[in-house]
């Protein structure tokens, strides 16, 4: 199986290059019937020591080396039995061989060692290899390293003018049989999976398949990889969507930020503390205090429900996506269902913070307006529970944090819910800890004392805030 003339190889290699961006040189391959032939191939090397023949690839296609070996080069008679230059040793015949490790009984074996394809034996009596760009012989055949997407390529490309079904085969161990061994008895393309043999000591790499082509076809593989370029079918594979438009899937803070700073700061006279904490803090109790103080509230708690009701955009966009069943018998959300439905499931929190995220902006950014009108200095309290979760630090001027012990928190939640201590705990998972809040805190209130502890530091904060 050898082609007649010698071909302008690097033009044809360096094409392949180009469409298919190898990582590799494509190895030239071919059988020699007198290993004196080996003697007449320029720049030939011969292994310094015994090697497997998945070693000698290697040296070819990532050294850049031309390799020459005969049957006392190779380590193994796996490797030069499969290549015909040896008989099969009678430990692989009965099985014992590949039962070392392979398989599980010496039967298995012998059905392993049956399944391996391999040259006539005494047909040949050695074998060359060389990176075929240089032009180093008449290859038999061309072995290419390459990933899934470009195998699939090279199939797509011999498939496009007489079209073929390709058939491939996998015996395990040993699998460079199935690219080249097929390849020399069938005169067809043969697809392998590198061995764990030949990952280990031949270096293939994870995501590496091999081709074995006849060096006959390669101009029709070329050719059907022009004629798929031209098409639109190309390597590297484009992703389709890179094109679209995706303004819709960027964080708000990506689209309109200098409006959205605009709504929230205006003229910049007044001061927006942002007040959060973990759940069962005391988060309420710290607003009224600061009210009392002098500090308008914006509740997003108190938001988040008024943008759901009954009759509310959000809800209608809520009630098409997860259906009627997050619909109490009024035919208002049944909170404790959406958050049944969405607790620990990501994907399904993010599709409902998506309806209902916009609308609390907005309403938002309309009660900040209003206060603002009526008082210009105002120090505006925002309530937020998961303020640090949603990453909203950057609305405000300052931020406090509410801080009780995680256990705290636990008990807290578990008498006010009437739910067990290990229900609260579970819940507590959803947020982040309370502990990695703080870090964010302008303010931190200790609130795990009476009223007046946390009365007195409320009071401190305020006048800080009132000299900055």
């Amino acid at each position: 199986m050898q082609t007649k003339d010698k071909k302008n190889w690097e033009k044809i290699i360096r094409r392949f290059e180009l469409l298919l961006r190898l990582k590799s040189f494509p190895v030239a391959f071919k059988m020699l019937e007198k290993k004196e032939s080996l003697e007449t191939i320029p720049f030939l090397r011969r292994p310094q020591s015994k090697m497997t023949m998945c070693q000698m690839i290697n040296l070819v296609r990532n050294f850049d080396w031309s390799v020459g070996a005969d049957l006392e080069d190779f380590l193994f008679s796996s490797c030069s039995s499969i290549l015909g230059l040896r008989e099969v040793p009678e430990t692989h015949k009965n099985g014992t061989f590949r039962n070392i490790v392979w398989v599980a009984t010496k039967a298995d074996g012998q059905k392993f060692e049956a399944a391996i394809p391999r040259l006539p034996l005494g047909k040949y009596q050695a074998l060359a290899m060389a990176p075929l760009v240089y032009n180093p012989f008449t290859p038999d055949i061309v072995l290419i390293y390459a990933n899934p997407a470009q195998i699939m390529m090279m199939i797509n490309a011999l498939q496009f003018c007489d079209y073929e079904v390709m058939q491939f085969f996998c015996v395990g161990e040993s699998s460079c049989s199935d690219a080249i061994v097929r390849c020399y008895e069938s005169g067809k393309p043969s697809v392998g999976i590198p061995c764990y043999g030949e990952r280990r000591y031949g270096h293939a790499q994870d995501d590496e398949m091999v081709m074995a082509v006849p060096a006959g076809l390669m101009e029709k593989t070329l050719s059907g990889l022009e004629a798929l370029y031209r098409r639109g079918v190309r390597y590297p594979i484009s992703f389709a969507g890179a094109e679209c438009d995706v303004t819709q899937v960027f964080p708000p803070t990506y689209l309109g930020l200098d409006d959205m700073m605009k709504k929230v700061k205006g003229d910049g006279q007044h001061f927006l503390l942002g007040v959060t904490g973990g759940i069962a803090s005391g988060k309420s109790t710290v607003s009224e205090m600061l009210e009392n103080l002098g500090s308008p509230l914006i509740d997003f708690d108190l938001i988040a429900r008024q943008v759901v009701e009954p009759g509310t955009p959000g809800l209608a966009k809520i009630v098409d996506y997860f259906g009627r069943q997050v619909l109490d018998e009024e035919g208002a959300l049944d909170r404790k269902k959406m958050s049944d439905i969405v607790f620990g499931d990501m994907e399904k929190r993010k599709k409902l913070e998506g309806f209902t995220h916009p609308p609390i902006y907005e309403a938002f950014f309309e009660q900040v307006a209003q206060i603002i009108e009526k008082d210009p200095k105002a120090v505006i309290q925002v309530a937020v529970p998961l303020l640090i979760e949603l990453n909203l630090q950057y609305l405000f001027d300052k931020l406090l944090v509410i801080h009780v012990p995680s256990q705290v928190q636990i008990e807290r939640l578990a008498i006010r819910d009437g739910i067990t201590e290990e229900e609260a705990a579970n819940i507590l998972k959803a947020q982040l800890p309370i502990d990695e809040k703080l870090q964010f805190a302008d303010f931190v209130v200790d609130n795990t004392k009476d009223l007046a502890h946390t009365e007195k530091q409320i009071e401190t904060v305020w006048a800080q805030l009132h000299k900055a």
